[in-house]
């Protein structure tokens, strides 16, 4: 505020005294806006800051087994007080989880008495099985129909599969493209309708006989198959291409 706008906003005021008062006040928010901006943080604080709020998300966020975590503070004001702080930077935040886009930590200075709210993005990234090729419902996997991709976390929030062994040899179910992630409901070891070989596990005893799958299912997944010669449906573990297994 310049002198000629104090001058214009406190002519309004009618008596000496309201006027002398005015001008006070006025100097007083001048004094108090070229505090405020002087003592604004430095490049250094700011990097400094931003740093205790990456290494925190660094040190409590758990990153997925075999996946990626990329983390990035976000630019901070350099109007914000700060200091260079006499002891290392106390840093805290109200979630640890990696499944969020973002995360605030507080970053404070104890001593010197000032605190600063950092928003860290966070970026989380796994390698899922995705299709090399466009795949029509019925076909059957084989290696070079796939690969690994690494795929963010915030995208894809459903159930696929990290290794090709869990699905070599699975039967398409619906149509994909090229780069999609395939799905656990997407494809099927055993088929519903489909033949299968039971195995009847006891010790190290193994009978086998034919049965027919009741439902889809994918590798470790239990599944409803009827047992061809005795009509009996039990409850069985896909544990291969149209295989299942019961233990007794």
């Amino acid at each position: 505020m310049s002198r000629f706008e104090m001058n214009s906003v406190c002519a309004h005021w009618f008596t000496p005294m309201d006027r002398s008062r005015c001008y006070a006040k006025s100097i007083g928010i001048l004094l108090a806006l070229f505090s405020f901006f002087s003592n604004g943080a430095t490049e250094n604080q700011i990097k400094q800051i931003q740093l205790a709020a990456e290494t925190h998300i660094l040190q409590t966020v758990e990153t997925p087994r075999g996946g990626e975590l990329h983390i990035e503070a976000a630019e901070l004001d350099s109007r914000i007080r700060a200091t260079d702080c006499p002891q290392p930077l106390q840093t805290s935040a109200s979630s640890t989880k990696g499944t969020r886009s973002n995360i605030n930590v507080l970053v404070e200075c104890p001593s010197d008495g000032w605190k600063v709210y950092v928003p860290v993005r966070l970026s989380t990234a796994v390698a899922l099985v995705t299709a090399n090729r466009a795949l029509a419902r019925g076909e059957v996997l084989s290696e070079t129909d796939i690969s690994t991709t690494f795929i963010e976390l915030q995208r894809f929030r459903k159930a696929g599969f990290s290794t090709f062994q869990d699905i070599i040899g699975a039967k398409v179910k619906r149509a994909l493209r090229p780069g999609d992630v395939i799905e656990q409901s997407d494809v099927c070891l055993v088929c519903r309708n489909e033949k299968v070989m039971i195995k009847a596990v006891k010790s190290t005893m193994t009978i086998t006989t034919k049965g027919t799958a009741l439902q889809d299912g994918i590798l470790g997944q239990q599944v409803r198959v009827k047992n061809d010669k005795t009509q009996r449906i039990i409850e069985a573990q896909v544990t291969d291409v149209a295989e299942v297994s019961v233990m007794f």
